[in-house]
């Protein structure tokens, strides 16, 4: 996974720091939200030739490990 992980790159001068693919201009949450939205991986590529099938396995992975940690309710 890490090797998937190391896809994604966060850097203050791009996108305002948020996570993207490989230093280009395209969001984790752009890809994700087009996943929500019903587009296939397929449809994503063909829509964004830049990206690759690792670059969205990428993004789903970054997504898995940032919600994976406990949730604490206060009573």
């Amino acid at each position: 996974m890490s090797d998937l992980l190391a896809r994604i790159t966060i850097r203050p001068d791009t996108c305002g720091g948020r996570p993207c693919i490989r230093g280009m201009r395209i969001r984790v949450s752009d890809v994700l939200g087009m996943l929500a939205a019903g587009e296939t991986p397929a449809s994503i590529l063909e829509h964004h030739p830049d990206l690759e099938a690792e670059d969205i396995s990428a993004c789903l992975a970054y997504a898995a490990r940032e919600v994976d940690h406990a949730v604490i309710l206060a009573a």
